[in-house]
């Protein structure tokens, strides 16, 4: 028989374990103890509030450089895309939405909400006017073209 409200505590250690993979099982204990312990520590920024950093994969190629960023639950209207000086920032934020639980309380709560920023220095050689940008599915794909290069000028004097 359980003791009142140890039924959320089983669930808790069931969704604990089930979120983890141990390929031989030998240290099990031992995972236990510092998962207890580091509980409530693996995010943060959320914890003292600053703005979560998205994960970006950049491309470069010798026309363009191509930018994805994952950007989980944010709207497109919610996107502020900024290239200044050859450094690209990007600036997005959720609002935390409300966790209604009908009966019991929330035991699991791993969705971030908040501010993400981020910024890149792509250089000086970008066209800034020609950035072309794709939202979809929670991932922003930016496609920057380079500038043109200025190409030195030769002029041959002729001595007199």
């Amino acid at each position: 028989m359980m003791k009142p409200g140890s039924e959320v505590t089983a669930m808790s250690n069931l969704v604990r374990q089930a979120d983890r993979v141990v390929p031989w099982g030998t240290f099990g204990n031992f995972d236990d103890f510092f998962d207890g312990f580091l509980r409530g520590h693996r995010t943060p920024e959320v914890v003292t509030g600053q703005a979560m950093r998205p994960a970006v994969d950049i491309c470069e190629t010798d026309n363009e450089y191509q930018v994805a960023v994952d950007l989980p639950g944010i709207k497109k209207d919610d996107l502020d895309i900024v290239i200044q000086d050859g450094v690209l920032t990007i600036n997005a934020e959720t609002l935390e939405k409300s966790q209604e639980v009908e009966s019991g309380r929330l035991i699991r709560q791993e969705r971030r909400f908040g501010k993400y920023i981020r910024s890149l220095r792509l250089g000086a050689d970008v066209d800034e006017d020609s950035v072309h940008a794709e939202y979809r599915d929670g991932i922003l794909n930016l496609t920057i073209p380079k500038a043109e290069e200025v190409k030195p000028k030769r002029v041959q004097v002729e001595i007199n």
